[in-house]
This record gives C-alpha cells, structure tokens and sequence, in this order.
C-alpha cells in the first residue's frame, strides 16, 4: 500500500523498497533507470527522486557509466525506520523483529535507570498516563489502541534518560511495537503481566528508584523475546 503524501515516487519506493530488502534485487544487481521508469510509467525525473531516497538508505549506489547497484546489507542503514517498515514485511520478518527485540533489551532498560534519576515531574506523568492508557486498552482485542499508549509510553522513556542518542531510537523502537502488532506477532490481548510491568515502572521513574526501573523494564524486554520464541520462532 503506498503511503499518503509522497506522490508518484512513494509509489516506485513502495515496490522498490520491500523488493531490495526481501533480496528480490541482490547486493551487486543493477537498476536500470530508464527501465524502471518505463515500468513504473513514471518520468525519468520522478524515477530519479526515488533513486536519491533509497541512496539516502544506502540500500544503493548510483555510478555513471554503470547505473544503480544494489548495495550489499551490510551497508544499509538498518535504523531507518522505513528500512525496518519494508524489513518487517518480507520473509526476514522473525529475524528483523529479534534482531530489533535484542537491541532493544540492551539499550531500554539503561534509558529506564536513566530516566528515574533525570526525569522531570512533567515526564513522570507522560510515563503513568501512558501506562494508564496501556491498562484501559488491555482487554477486549483492542490492539491498535493499546499500540497508540505502547508507543508513547517507550518513547516517553527513551526520552526521559537525558541521553539524546538513546532518544533518536524512539522511531526504531516504534517501528518494533507497530511492525507486532500489525503482523500479528502478538497475542490478541496484551500479556497481562506485561502491563502491569509497564505500570510498575512508571512508578519506579517517578520514585527515583533506578535500579528498580531498569530490571523491570529488562523483565518486560525478556518476554518480548519470549513472546517471538512462540509467535516468531
């Protein structure tokens, strides 16, 4: 589906991306412009501004006298989020969404110590009332409302440790929680258990209690990973 807004190019990077990404184009494979754009039936300019955001990726190369090559995954820029977007919908998925599950498990529960020694009075709030919001949208398989406080919630806290470097992951760590639930490797309703997590460490973060916030967030991050062994072996 092309995503609203961004016109005749969006349209050859909603084809173009997954395909790159699933290893339909292999690292080395050469894009030939003129072709592209007559399949597309897209002017050769339009084809050139899809061009330019995939190289902004490094999903490809453009040389003179050779084209657009397919560079190799190594050098993609896997942190973009709509990288993991089209990553998150091809065969790779189980392996994306670990590899995404981990870096999250060593980073957040840091942030989370982090936040309950820096957070202000006004991000302990945005902490609660997303949990809170998590709790009301539980039950009843209302997952995509759950997703809205989810979301919030750990960019609240990426956002509260102070740390700008952990803050930028606040889009990656999105792209996990939607990329779940909007493939449906998540139970119907939410763990249970997992909410009541997130509420405790709200409480953690306002109470100053860092080492209290960090090893329950690591507890929430642990069954993330175990909740792929059963829906993402």
């Amino acid at each position: 589906m092309s995503t609203p807004g961004r016109g005749l190019h969006g349209r050859v990077l909603d084809a173009l991306g997954p395909a790159i990404t699933a290893g339909e184009y292999p690292p080395g494979s050469v894009l030939r412009t003129d072709e592209l754009a007559q399949r597309f039936e897209v002017s050769r300019s339009v084809m050139r501004e899809a061009v330019r955001v995939l190289e902004s990726m490094h999903l490809v190369a453009s040389r003179r006298r050779v084209g657009v090559t397919v560079r190799p995954k190594a050098e993609w820029n896997v942190y973009d989020p709509q990288v993991i977007r089209w990553r998150l919908a091809g065969a790779d998925r189980p392996h994306q969404l670990r590899s995404l599950t981990v870096l999250r498990s060593a980073v957040e529960p840091v942030a989370a110590g982090l936040a309950a020694r820096h957070a202000t009075a006004g991000q302990c709030a945005e902490l609660t009332a997303c949990a809170l919001g998590m709790v009301a949208n539980s039950r009843g398989h209302r997952l995509d409302q759950y997703l809205v406080h989810d979301v919030a919630f750990h960019r609240a806290v990426l956002t509260a440790s102070g740390n700008e470097m952990f803050a930028r992951l606040g889009d990656v760590v999105a792209e996990v929680l939607a990329g779940r639930t909007h493939h449906e490797v998540m139970f119907e309703d939410p763990d249970p258990a997992a909410v009541t997590l997130h509420v405790q460490v709200a409480e953690a973060v306002r109470a100053g209690d860092a080492a209290r916030a960090e090893e329950l967030t690591r507890q929430i991050t642990v069954g993330a990973l175990h909740e792929l062994d059963v829906l993402a072996p």
